[in-house]
C-alpha cells in the first residue's frame, strides 16, 4: 500500500439510477462522465492531476492537492448546473439526469490492487449517501445538490471567495455508525432537516433560516399580545382559572383521563359534522356549563346527559330532543 497522500475528493452520484433500464443507464453513465470531465477541465484540472474510480452509478475523483479547490467549487456551482440543464433539455423524461455531489479533503492511500483507503474518503462516501443530501435534491427544481466537508468549509468556503458565497451553505449533521459527521449543504435546507439535522447558516443565523420555520398546525400559543382570550371568542380576556384548553386532569386512581379538556365559561360552543370520527361526538370527564349545541350523533357522559340523533341542546342538565325536553333526575 502506498503512503497516504493529501487529496481533494470529488464524488458525483446519479439520482434514481437503478429505476432505469439498461439502455437508459448506459446513456446516463456517458452523461455523468462527460459532465465530470467538462467541469474538471473548466477548473484547470486535467487527467494528469487526478485519479478516477468507477462505481457504476457514481464516479470518484482523487485530485492533486495542489490543484485549486476554489476553481473546482466554482465549476461545480456554475458549470455543472448549466451542463445538466442543457443535457436534460434535449433528453426524454426517463433519461433526465440529476446529480448529488460531495467535495472533501483528506488523506488517501492506494493499495496493491489500486483500491483507495482512508477514513476521510469513507466520511465523504457517507455524506454522498446522507438522507439530507438526497432530500435536498429531491425537493429542488435544480438538478444538482452539493455538500462539502467541514474541513473544506473551514479552510476554503467560509472565506467567501468570488463565486463561492459562504452564506449559501448551511451546516448539517449526518449520522453515521462512527458518530455524527458535520458537513455543509449548498442551497436551501430540505423540509424535515430541522432540529438535529442542521445547525446554522455560513454567516450565522439569518431571517428565513431554521429558526423562522412556521409553527406546526395546531401548535399556536395560548397567549397572544400578552393576554389570554376566552373560549367564547368575543375577544374578552379569560377570567382567572383554567386555560381554554390543556392536558386532561388525572382520572381515577391517578391515571390521566384520555384526551384534552375544554373549559367553557358563559357563551355557547357549537359542534357540528365529524369532530371525532364521522358524525360521532363524545364528552367525558369534568363539567360543561353554559349552552352546548351539538349536531349529529352525540354522547355526553360527564354531565349525565345522553342523546342520539337529531339536534340537541344541553343546558344545565336539560336535554331537548325533537321539541321534547327530558331532564334526568340527579341523585
Amino acid at each position: 500500500m502506498s503512503d497516504p497522500v493529501s487529496r481533494t475528493i470529488l464524488l458525483l452520484d446519479i439520482e434514481r439510477f437503478s429505476d432505469r433500464d439498461d439502455v437508459e443507464q448506459a446513456y446516463l453513465r456517458r452523461m455523468l462522465y462527460d459532465i465530470t470531465d467538462r467541469a474538471l477541465q473548466s477548473a484547470g484540472i486535467d487527467e494528469t492531476r487526478r485519479l478516477r474510480a468507477d462505481r457504476g452509478d457514481s464516479v470518484m475523483e482523487l485530485i492533486d492537492a495542489n490543484a485549486p479547490v476554489t476553481a473546482l467549487l466554482r465549476a461545480l456551482l456554475s458549470e455543472v448546473p448549466a451542463q445538466l440543464r442543457a443535457v436534460n433539455r434535449m433528453a426524454s423524461r426517463s433519461a433526465q439526469i440529476r446529480l448529488r455531489g460531495v467535495v472533501a479533503t483528506g488523506w488517501v492511500a492506494v493499495d496493491g490492487r489500486d483500491g483507495w483507503v482512508g477514513s476521510d474518503l469513507n466520511h465523504a462516501c457517507r455524506l454522498l449517501d446522507a438522507d439530507v443530501l438526497r432530500a435536498a435534491l429531491r425537493e429542488r427544481a435544480d438538478d444538482f445538490a452539493l455538500c462539502v466537508s467541514d474541513a473544506l468549509y473551514a479552510g476554503v468556503v467560509r472565506h467567501d471567495h468570488p463565486g463561492i458565497p459562504a452564506d449559501g451553505f448551511h451546516r448539517v449533521t449526518v449520522p453515521s455508525k462512527n458518530g455524527p459527521l458535520t458537513a455543509w449543504l449548498h442551497g436551501p435546507l430540505p423540509a424535515g432537516a430541522a432540529g438535529t439535522n442542521h445547525g446554522e447558516k455560513g454567516e450565522g443565523d439569518a431571517p428565513g433560516g431554521s429558526g423562522d420555520r412556521p409553527a406546526h398546525p395546531g401548535s399556536a400559543p395560548a397567549e397572544r399580545n400578552g393576554s389570554r382570550r376566552s373560549a367564547a371568542g368575543d375577544g374578552s380576556p379569560a377570567p382567572d382559572g383554567p386555560p381554554a384548553s390543556g392536558p386532561a386532569p388525572a382520572g381515577d386512581r391517578g391515571a390521566p383521563a384520555p384526551g384534552p379538556v375544554l373549559h367553557v365559561s358563559g357563551g355557547s360552543v357549537s359542534f357540528g359534522g365529524g369532530y371525532v370520527a364521522g358524525d360521532q361526538h363524545g364528552v367525558s370527564g369534568g363539567r360543561v356549563t353554559g349552552d352546548v349545541v351539538m349536531g349529529g350523533k352525540h354522547v355526553a357522559t360527564g354531565g349525565r346527559q345522553a342523546a342520539t340523533g337529531g339536534k340537541h341542546v344541553v343546558t344545565g342538565g336539560k336535554t331537548e330532543q325533537g321539541g321534547k325536553t327530558e331532564q334526568e333526575e340527579r341523585p
